[in-house]
């Protein structure tokens, strides 16, 4: 079957919305949050270049090979990043999460791993995909040690696998597949719990 765009994902911290050209402000002022721009080991949208950004997001999603979303936090109303389902291979099915960022002030607050259990959560029980992939630069060891966390498994390191920032990156590749995901499940939707009870992000009644 096709991989059409899910549409909204909403958990209890954070709403993932099919990304839009209106949420350009809110981007803007995410990737400020932190100046995710000047992080050597990733390739994160400047402001002045969101607009660029946002269309080319959006013209791999006319082309079938991406399905972007901004990620909205519950509590606040604020935009604070963007994630997407990427290399779209409907015919297994299998996607990859990626090219996502989040802003400065919305790291440990429980809003990345719901978003994960969001989008792993439709890719495995909606689509029914046998597995789903992550893929990082191996130099970005905050980005592994977090797929890492998730329950996602090492594949291999694709070597001089393309440029980023001026240097040719070797690229770490993870998999989660579907007898894994109970289990990884069980270990999201504890993660999002503690937040919840520990009251950082409450859900808006």
């Amino acid at each position: 079957m096709p991989l059409d765009h899910p549409g909204t994902l909403a958990g209890s911290l954070v709403t993932l919305e099919p990304l839009a050209h209106e949420h350009r402000d809110g981007l803007v002022a995410a990737v400020q949050d932190g100046e995710l721009w000047r992080l050597w080991y990733t390739a994160i949208p400047t402001p002045d270049g969101m607009d660029a950004e946002i269309q080319r997001r959006l013209t791999l999603q006319d082309q079938g090979s991406m399905l972007p979303f901004t990620a909205r936090r519950n509590d606040t109303g604020e935009i604070i990043g963007m994630t997407t389902y990427m290399n779209v291979d409907a015919s297994t099915p299998r996607v990859e999460i990626g090219s996502t960022w989040n802003a400065a002030s919305a790291h440990a607050t429980g809003t990345n791993p719901e978003s994960k259990l969001l989008l792993l959560g439709h890719a495995f029980d909606v689509w029914g995909c046998p597995a789903v992939e992550f893929r990082t630069d191996f130099l970005n060891r905050q980005s592994r040690a977090a797929i890492e966390r998730l329950g996602a498994k090492q594949d291999g390191v694709l070597r001089s696998h393309r440029t980023d920032n001026g240097y040719v990156r070797d690229t770490a590749v993870y998999s989660i597949i579907a007898s894994e995901w109970a289990g990884v499940r069980l270990g999201l939707e504890r993660r999002v719990s503690a937040h919840l009870r520990a009251g950082s992000t409450p859900p808006l009644g």
